[in-house]
């Protein structure tokens, strides 16, 4: 795919950025304001035959890039993904589907651009014909060499000149394209997003013929760790970043996903608990003892650091039984620890799984098998054949020290990007079992303690909002949706692009209106379809703020809530 030998590579960041300073300074007008479409008359007259022109422009003008092709995509279009878009297992997932409805009329515009002389990104760059003048670059997820098309979609229908990247790699969901090859590790650690950004803003600024007036990002997951990443080392890169539920602490959160299988085992070992005592055993004795404690019976933990849960001893059987209403005393000890903090001798790894957490666990770390088996073949040992089963200690030490080009992404000294004004609003499911939600409270402390910054300093350009009922990402029992994207039928219509509900949108207002997030309200649709209507909704507090019920009014309804200080009953 990345064919071409160039006998003195130079990044293309630099190349563009040595074009950009050897041309004279423009200055665009003030009028260019929030939500304004600012796509200027020649391209509106004739937006798809412009967008049919554009590459040969681009061919000529982008460093070490080839256009793959440039077309005019109608609003309305369903468009489908095929495998020379991206690998087969990209769209494997409900929630990432292989066709799309396209939202708003686009150009849509995928190229190749070479980051090494062994090592190069896949990127789209969707263009709207109503433009507002904002950019914004979407992430990626686990290791998946995935263009997030959903998101883009998303995206440019809401006016973003956006741009995705296929994170380094087209192997999907293996890490197999990381073997020996650190050029490409290099890539999905950060260079290919920055590398999107750079070149996704200068596309923009030929075709619209305007500078972009800001520049955001949005992601989830590794996506969330993508955005910090640029807010640590880029910090001219964004403006807002909207980052859910972050996957820094990378190398831990593999150790900590290898830890939980050595504490399962296989499905046939003593220790392993079935997803069916999970379902009908565990879950209703977590909900039994942790539900209420928010004074409300819901199937809702609404802050799972006041849950502490243990295996009630009625859920135990007193001798070893084959009964579908109790688990084994070695099973019920497997429940204890999986709640447990992660150590390694008496040096703390990574936090616990969160009760609550669960159904979402067991799709992933709870299946009796090791879900950073990639990592740990590909990356961490380079051998192919490795039985991850077999992983303990020394691996995971191995695995912390490694940190290949600063993937723990935990850098605390994050002030060049709040000294230009830049803003991270971070969210994280309280229900999520894939990255501890407990691990976006430790950053937010420690980029807190190392900046010297108090809870309401932070307030000025940093904001945690703790998504209570929300798995990984999307989904759950609780009010989860924020506005982060599209899911299918759970997708809100252009009421909830209300920055009172919406995470992109309350960070643009705040970047542009300097107007901060008090709450961001969640909501819950009936079934998750938007169609049946709202089953709840919840104005989820900004940390270390505690979501509170007063007692009397509908829980259902965000007015029967409020945001009270964690030390206060």
């Amino acid at each position: 795919m990345f064919s071409r030998k160039r006998s003195s590579f130079i990044p293309v960041p630099l190349l563009l950025l040595a074009a950009r300073l050897s041309t004279s300074c423009t200055t665009y007008s003030s009028s260019l304001v929030a939500g304004h479409r600012v796509t200027s008359s020649s391209v509106e007259a004739d937006f798809d035959s412009k967008c049919s022109s554009i590459a040969s422009q681009l061919d000529s003008s982008i460093p070490n890039a080839t256009i793959r092709f440039a077309e005019f995509v109608t609003q309305g279009t369903n468009l489908t993904l095929t495998d020379s878009d991206q690998h087969p297992s990209c769209v494997a997932e409900p929630a990432f589907p292989g066709s799309l409805i396209i939202r708003a009329d686009v150009c849509r515009i995928s190229l190749d651009v070479q980051t090494s002389g062994r090592s190069g990104i896949r990127m789209e760059a969707w263009l709207p014909r109503n433009w507002t003048g904002r950019f914004l670059s979407t992430g990626n997820g686990w290791i998946g060499g995935c263009i997030q098309y959903v998101d883009m979609a998303y995206t440019s229908s809401l006016g973003f000149a956006t741009v995705g990247t296929n994170n380094g790699h087209d192997d999907g969901y293996s890490g197999r394209s990381f073997l020996n090859n650190s050029d490409v590790l290099e890539d999905f650690v950060y260079r290919s997003v920055h590398t999107g950004v750079v070149v996704g803003k200068d596309i923009t600024k030929t075709f619209y013929g305007n500078e972009h007036t800001k520049s955001y990002y949005l992601g989830c997951s590794t996506g969330g760790r993508q955005g910090l990443k640029s807010i640590q080392h880029f910090p001219e890169d964004f403006d807002g970043v909207v980052a859910g539920a972050p996957g820094n602490q990378w190398n831990k959160m593999m150790d900590a996903s290898s830890h939980i299988f050595s504490l399962t085992g296989t499905p046939d070992a003593p220790s392993f608990v079935p997803a069916e005592a999970w379902v009908n055993i565990v879950i209703p004795d977590i909900l039994k003892q942790c539900d209420t404690i928010d004074g409300v019976e819901d199937g809702v933990i609404e802050d799972p650091n006041l849950c502490n849960y243990v295996p009630s001893p009625d859920i135990v059987c007193l001798v070893d039984s084959n009964s579908t209403s109790c688990i084994t005393p070695e099973q019920a000890d497997t429940v204890r620890k999986v709640f447990s903090p992660f150590f390694i001798g008496d040096e703390f790894i990574y936090p616990r799984l969160v009760p609550g957490s669960v159904s979402d666990a067991l799709h992933v770390v709870l299946t009796g098998d090791v879900a950073s088996a990639e990592w740990f073949k590909f990356v961490v040992n380079s051998d192919p054949n490795l039985d991850a089963k077999t992983l303990g200690p020394s691996d995971w030490k191995k695995c912390i020290a490694q940190d290949p080009f600063n993937i723990s992404t935990f850098k605390g000294d994050i002030s060049a990007f709040k000294n230009r004004g830049g803003k991270l609003l971070s969210y994280h499911g309280q229900g999520d079992s894939l990255i501890s939600p407990e691990s976006s409270e430790m950053y937010y402390d420690h980029v807190s303690s190392n900046m010297d910054l108090s809870n309401s300093q932070m307030d000025d350009f940093y904001r945690l909002f703790r998504i209570s009922g929300m798995l990984h990402c999307f989904a759950g029992p609780g009010a989860w949706n924020v506005g982060q994207g599209l899911f299918g039928d759970t997708s809100p219509g252009s009421d909830y692009t209300d920055p009172e509900k919406n995470v992109l949108m309350a960070t643009v207002r705040w970047v542009e209106e300097g107007m901060a997030p008090e709450t961001i309200e969640g909501t819950k649709f009936v079934n998750d379809t938007n169609s049946l209507g709202i089953e709840l909704s919840r104005k989820h507090c900004r940390f270390p703020l505690r979501n509170t019920y007063d007692g009397i009014g509908d829980s259902t309804k965000p007015e029967s809530w409020s945001c009270q200080p964690v030390s206060d009953p």
